[in-house]
């Protein structure tokens, strides 16, 4: 009776073995090892890409408008592997109303500071 219970007890340890090394295995297929659940890792062609394109990321002006107000922003992009451009770091410059009266005036001198501060950045980078 001991040894059929020892021997049943390693058959499911073989099996429960065999189960997770299968499971690992297709983990590792489907390039998940390593990573969070369910996101595929980059082949290493297109993984030293991307690093490369990252690398060149450059800093450059912009602006959008939330809830009314006007934001000057400083943009750090790369062009993506879809050839797309992505945002790595964006930083807010200014702010003012969008109804402001002076907007035009606001809005042309944010903008010359925001060329400039980009141009500081990307030579202080780049140096």
């Amino acid at each position: 009776m001991v040894f059929a219970l020892a021997e049943f007890a390693l058959i499911a340890l073989v099996i429960g073995l065999l189960v997770l090394g299968g499971w690992v295995f297709w983990r590792a297929l489907r390039g998940e090892i390593g990573g969070s659940p369910g996101v595929r890792r980059l082949p290493s062609g297109p993984r030293a890409e991307l690093a490369a394109a990252i690398g060149q990321a450059r800093w450059a002006p912009g602006h959008d408008e939330v809830d009314g107000v006007t934001r000057v922003l400083l943009r750090r992009t790369y062009t993506g592997l879809d050839g797309r451009p992505a945002v790595l770091e964006e930083r807010v410059l200014e702010t003012f109303p969008a109804a402001d009266p002076a907007w035009e005036a606001l809005f042309t001198e944010a903008m010359a500071k925001a060329r400039y501060r980009c141009t500081y950045l990307n030579a202080e980078e780049s140096g």
